[in-house]
């Protein structure tokens, strides 16, 4: 099938499998004219690299699930075991942001009761990452 096909198919942009191709993560034969060609197979692996982006891992991430993409379900991390470094990965960035927020979560309730905890301004700004991003520059 061609790309535009795939697209249809998949439920994706056409930029978005040239993006998946040039990070590595989809791998087209090409035609004798140049066409981009993919095999039955392209539509599932599409979807699960779509499933797995929309989750928050990186393209990086998504090159460990490669080896077992086209197998149907990625959500199998055991029958997966390339993956399984990167989804580790991924649930000790989700612990650290849920701890945070739930620390934010705290002061905020403690300011509504009327018991603020005594801190200097800015201090729960500078913590967060955002801001640890724009003043940076």
């Amino acid at each position: 099938m061609l790309i535009g096909e795939l697209a249809r198919a998949s439920g994706v942009t056409v930029r978005a499998l040239r993006y998946y191709e040039q990070q590595g993560l989809l791998q087209p034969e090409r035609a004798a004219n140049g066409y981009r060609q993919y095999d039955g197979r392209a539509v599932t692996k599409v979807r699960n690299i779509q499933l797995l982006l929309s989750n928050g891992f990186t393209a990086q991430d998504v090159r460990d699930f490669l080896p077992c993409l086209d197998d149907g379900d990625v959500s199998l991390v055991p029958a997966c075991p390339p993956s399984v470094e990167a989804v580790t990965r991924k649930v000790a960035v989700l612990e650290e942001r849920i701890a945070e927020l739930a620390a934010v979560r705290d002061r905020l309730l403690q300011a509504l009761s009327g018991n603020p905890t005594p801190q200097q301004p800015g201090t729960v700004a500078r913590r967060h990452p955002a801001y640890t991003r724009t003043a940076r520059g």
